[in-house]
């Protein structure tokens, strides 16, 4: 498989973004423990997603539940140095994890912040061409679908199924579904 998927996996290893503990089981196709009660998903996962969320160079991606930073540090491979990428971590410890993960990778054109209270996505730093979610909602998130570019394409699990969204030339978003998956929840606030 040669293609800027493969790559993005080939050149940004999830052993670089899991904690000590978890390094020696990094290729096992499986999610792993990070803690606070969040995973890194199973690369099998990862790639179906961005595979699914067809990232372009250039463009502008939001990470939604970035954890430890790998798929954001994926996604900013995959825009390279033109694009931008925004992850959001609803857990403080995580969101520092996920910068100092980040910055080993030297791709500033991606940054990891902490989601702010009551609020999904990053609407003021909207539209983004691409939204990767990566935690189960248990209904399609308009707020979400709100933050997307025209043609813009947001993948999430929704009640245990992944789902694609595709914003319309009508502005009307054209739903499909990829398959069943268990995620942690997306939680809003540390207060959901």
């Amino acid at each position: 498989m040669d293609d800027a998927v493969a790559d993005a996996l080939r050149t940004t290893p999830r052993a670089w973004f899991l904690p000590a503990r978890q390094r020696r089981a990094s290729t096992l196709d499986q999610a792993l423990e990070i803690g606070y009660g969040q995973t890194c998903s199973q690369p099998s996962t990862v790639e179906r997603m961005l595979r699914l969320l067809d990232v372009r160079p250039a463009q502008s991606v939001l990470d939604v539940g970035s954890g430890s930073g790998w798929t954001t540090a994926l996604l900013a491979e995959l825009v390279g140095p033109e694009g931008r990428v925004a992850g959001v971590e609803i857990v403080p410890e995580l969101v520092e994890r996920g910068r100092k993960n980040l910055a080993t990778v030297d791709r500033p054109w991606a940054v990891n912040e902490e989601a702010e209270p009551g609020v999904l996505g990053r609407p003021q730093d909207g539209p983004f061409d691409r939204i990767l979610v990566s935690a189960m909602s248990g209904s399609l998130p308009d707020e979400l679908v709100d933050q997307l570019a025209p043609k813009g394409v947001l993948v999430v699990p929704v009640a245990g199924v992944m789902v694609r969204v595709v914003l319309g030339d009508d502005g009307q978003p054209e739903i499909s579904r990829h398959g069943f998956y268990r995620f942690v929840p997306l939680i809003r606030d540390l207060g959901d």
